[in-house]
């Protein structure tokens, strides 16, 4: 009885403070900045409610959560993590399990997203200052990264109210600042967690971290699950959130979510991240800790579900499909069919693009996939190939194989519809959209070893990156269109490898190289 009066003593105390009653570690009321200024610091608004206000005592908190962890090896590189953001004497020990995993690594920049609680407007919050205090220090903002967020999209601005009193951001801050040594922060708010925000904040923050490859981040998205339902109840609904989340199921999450099957008020914020966690070579999560408010006040009949997982790249058997270039199967092409791949001609090309846009129809309105209208030779050699989707001069999906898996027709109608409905970053294709695609089909040749760089011709070569089991896949024409040099295309694939920029230059890391034939519908007249 007496942790439960505790325990409900600072449950009200944590709500005043959310009511934006309750002073700042110094004292002090709320920072309510009304305009964004260069040089501001952000300032705790939940010290001494949410975790305490005086620097010792929570140094001595938060190490205390970590050291009671006994560590798992996550058995890979960690590329994101997820972390409740309730009162640390409710989730503080869920948090550490996730934080507990970066001890000895280190990150130049953490991308924070969290959810709003106390301000509604459209679009996230790109945090405009220059750093962000809790009783432990100030955090430095990351002004590069955030401002190439904030300049992707009118959607995405410097928003003083969204952060003035938001405690979801604010409690990841102190674990990351014992957990990690020196870092800089991007802190975002999102006040739109629709599926369209989700994926437009998912896109820029990927554009961003591409644009300096150099950069190695950190992703934290911040959620709490379930609330104020009894323990039965949240832990039904809690589960299908750590199905969707362990499966690395994006589309599915943020299904349940809209459907009421499950709730996360950082619902949005854990979306983004595994989205870009898995543009960046994320293909594991692992749910490290679940539990909820009623095990640690006893009290069943109104909880709030708390989970902290880790989103990692673990080096697998490469699998047989991949989005975005990304590097998949075994085999050479024409290995199976014992004929080599000589080119096509225009009337396979447009075949194949026809049996493509066929495919994708056909896939939408359930009906029979198509055949080939033709029967050649050359579109039953084992190839690699890709099916790139484009909608108004943007990706709307891209997924292939980049080794001999299955003859061309087969590779380009079973690519087709993984690349309309599977790529994991964007929202299946609808039926309405196809007459708005553009498609391109690449076909892959044989990988070749580089034994000197001098070998790529940027233009004319598409590079695959591999060190230990991390692997990374960039399409020759994603050189050209982007203006790359050779040393550029390098950096870029390392990145798509997980890996920091200039590795390949390190003993031990393999870089191969490959030729494609691409061709288009516009380019076929179709």
């Amino acid at each position: 009885m007496k942790i439960a009066r505790i325990t409900t003593a600072l449950l009200t105390m944590v709500l005043v403070a959310a009511s934006g009653t309750a002073g700042c570690a110094e004292g002090g009321g709320e920072r309510m900045d009304t305009e964004h200024m260069r040089g501001e610091t952000r300032r705790p608004v939940v010290a001494g409610a949410f975790y305490p206000g005086d620097p010792v005592l929570l140094a001595r908190d938060v190490d205390g959560y970590l050291s009671e962890i006994v560590q798992e090896p996550v058995g890979g590189e960690i590329v994101g993590i997820i972390s409740p953001h309730a009162g640390y004497v409710y989730s503080g020990g869920v948090a550490a399990h996730a934080y507990a995993t970066l001890e000895g690594l280190l990150f130049d920049t953490v991308i924070v997203v969290a959810p709003s609680h106390r301000h509604g407007f459209g679009g996230s919050s790109i945090y405009g200052g220059d750093g962000y205090e809790t009783p432990l220090g100030v955090v430095a903002i990351d002004r590069e990264l955030s401002d190439a967020i904030a300049g992707s999209s009118d959607a995405f601005r410097h928003v003083p109210e969204a952060h003035a009193s938001e405690h979801s951001l604010e409690v990841q801050v102190p674990f990351l600042q014992r957990s990690l040594t020196a870092f800089e922060m991007v802190a975002i708010v999102m006040g739109d967690q629709r599926e369209t925000g989700v994926r437009g904040l998912a896109s820029a923050i990927m554009e961003a971290v591409r644009a300096f490859p150099e950069k190695r981040v950190l992703l934290v998205a911040s959620t709490d699950l379930s609330h104020y339902h009894g323990q039965p109840e949240a832990l039904e609904l809690d589960r299908n959130v750590i199905e969707r989340i362990e499966a690395f199921d994006v589309n599915g999450l943020l299904s349940d979510l809209a459907s009421g099957k499950c709730e996360a008020c950082g619902g949005g914020p854990t979306a983004v991240v595994m989205l870009v966690a898995r543009e960046f070579g994320a293909n594991e999560a692992k749910v490290m800790k679940y539990a909820t408010s009623g095990d640690v006040t006893g009290d069943m009949s109104q909880v709030v579900g708390y989970l902290s997982a880790v989103l990692v790249k673990r080096g697998v058997a490469e699998s047989k499909i991949a989005s975005d270039e990304s590097d998949v199967a075994t085999g050479e092409p024409g290995s199976e069919s014992g004929q080599p791949y000589e080119g096509l001609t225009r009337e396979e090309k447009v075949a194949l693009l026809v049996l493509a846009r066929g495919t994708i129809t056909a896939a939408l309105s359930g009906d029979p996939a198509p055949t080939i209208s033709i029967d050649t030779d050359a579109l039953k050699v084992h190839c690699g190939g890709f099916v790139t989707l484009d909608k108004n001069g943007r990706l709307r999906g891209c997924i292939g194989y980049v080794q001999a898996v299955k003859p061309l027709n087969e590779t380009v109608s079973e690519m087709a519809v993984q690349a309309a409905l599977h790529d994991p970053r964007f929202a299946p294709v609808t039926a309405r959209e196809v007459q708005d695609l553009e498609i391109e089909i690449s076909v892959l040749s044989p990988l070749m070893p580089v034994m000197d760089i001098a070998e790529i011709e940027v233009g004319r070569d598409g590079l695959v990156i591999r060190a230990g089991g991390a692997s990374g896949l960039l399409l020759p024409q994603v050189a050209s269109e982007r203006n790359w040099d050779r040393e550029t295309f390098l950096d870029q694939t390392c990145v798509k490898a997980g890996l920091p920029a200039g590795s390949w230059r390190r003993e031990g890391v393999t870089i191969l190289r490959f030729t494609a034939e691409v061709f288009s519908e516009k380019e076929m007249g179709l």
